[in-house]
């Protein structure tokens, strides 16, 4: 072998391809995380209801949302996408004007009773293509774990989360899941086995005062 090959496989080896970061629009996490998200990154945003995990995934997708970038918010089974975004609008990251091409909401509710998991996937794949989406949202996940767990196995949910992983990084989309989740879940729920970053958040009383906090359990792909 050759001084170059050699020189070449070194530098190969030290300069590994990097990771390009995405902000989060959330005061502060950003730096929790070393300099945003990592592009096309599989995420879960899980915690009890009321904790603020829609309004997280709308902080996200509302960050990185454009016309060149494209996000795309499936809703399964929670309220209705004009009641969501009527106390979205509440908060002032939220844009009317991205709402013009930027981002598109898809109601799934219907599709996810009638079909498999193997049919859902597709649907997911399909709209994901047709608008080019660069982010992607499911809202609720865990009401499609639930009504896949009763007709399929666990083998063959793993293996649709796998494969859902799979498409979405493909198509260079980051991708956002959103369930209700206790910590008890963790160990043995095969949707966080594929989940590059889970991001648990929960309430406390503090001082007569209801406070949300979240917790950064595991994000891989940084830097650090």
């Amino acid at each position: 072998m050759s001084t170059d090959g050699k020189d070449k496989g070194n530098d190969q080896g030290k300069n590994p391809v990097p990771i390009r970061q995405l902000p989060t629009g959330v005061p502060g996490l950003d730096e929790i995380l070393g300099g945003g998200l990592p592009e096309y990154s599989f995420n879960i945003i899980a915690g009890a209801p009321g904790c603020g995990k829609t309004t997280l995934a709308h902080q996200l997708m509302f960050a990185n949302a454009s016309p060149e970038t494209p996000a795309i918010y499936f809703t399964v089974l929670g309220e209705p996408a004009i009641k969501m975004l009527r106390y979205q609008q509440q908060f002032s990251f939220f844009d009317h004007a991205k709402m013009d091409g930027a981002i598109r909401f898809v109601n799934l509710s219907q599709f996810v009773l009638d079909h498999d998991l193997g049919a859902v996937l597709d649907e997911i794949v399909k709209e994901v293509e047709a608008s080019q989406a660069r982010i992607v949202v499911v809202d609720s996940f865990r009401t499609v774990v639930r009504k896949a767990l009763s007709n399929a196995s666990e083998m063959e949910l793993q293996g649709f989360v796998q494969r859902l992983a799979l498409h979405l990084t493909s198509w260079q989309a980051t991708t956002f899941l959103i369930g209700e989740y206790v910590e008890g879940e963790l160990r043995d729920n095969p949707v966080f086995t594929v989940a590059d970053g889970l991001f648990w958040l929960y309430q406390s009383v503090e001082r007569n005062s209801i406070v949300r906090k979240m917790h950064v359990m595991k994000v891989r792909g940084q830097g650090s």
